[in-house]
């Protein structure tokens, strides 16, 4: 899948920068995992998306766009 190689590759290595840019505590990021997902058809890609981990449902959903 073709992402925004930068910002994929920022919040790929380093998820607690996200977290620092939006106000919440860095730690939070080790409760997520990073991805790059595209939706239904047409395609319609986003930037990327932080997705609770297993165990982590009532966490909220990020969805990114750069």
């Amino acid at each position: 899948m073709k992402s925004d190689t930068l910002p994929y590759h920022l919040f790929q290595e380093c998820p607690s920068i996200f977290f620092e840019l939006i106000g919440a505590d860095a730690r939070e990021a080790r409760h997520y995992t990073f991805s790059s997902v595209e939706i239904k058809q047409p395609a319609f890609r986003i930037d990327g998306v932080f997705l609770p981990k297993e165990g982590g449902e009532e966490r909220p959903i990020y969805f990114v766009e750069v």
